[in-house]
């Protein structure tokens, strides 16, 4: 299957799962060229983007493990072609 570069955008809207994004985005290491966060510590949220560059499977994998945690929602655009 052919690369794909994307980006992930993860609302965290329960800043107690942090250990838990930390763990899974850990996981898809290989596939992630960069990561920034912006915590808004007023408002016990946070906003991390992901830029990525791997097959559709795997970027899809890994926003649908985001997701599936509680307090989490997690979007993912990618090129149509690279």
């Amino acid at each position: 299957m052919e690369k794909r570069i994307g980006t992930i955008t993860i609302l965290l809207q329960d800043r107690s799962k942090s250990a838990e994004i930390n763990t899974v985005v850990s996981d898809f290491a290989d596939i992630i060229l960069c990561r920034q966060g912006l915590p808004f510590h007023d408002r016990d949220i946070a906003v991390i983007s992901l830029i990525v560059e791997g097959d559709t499977n795997r970027i899809n994998a890994l926003t649908g493990k985001l997701g599936r945690i509680s307090g989490v929602e997690s979007k993912a655009v990618v090129t149509k072609a690279c």
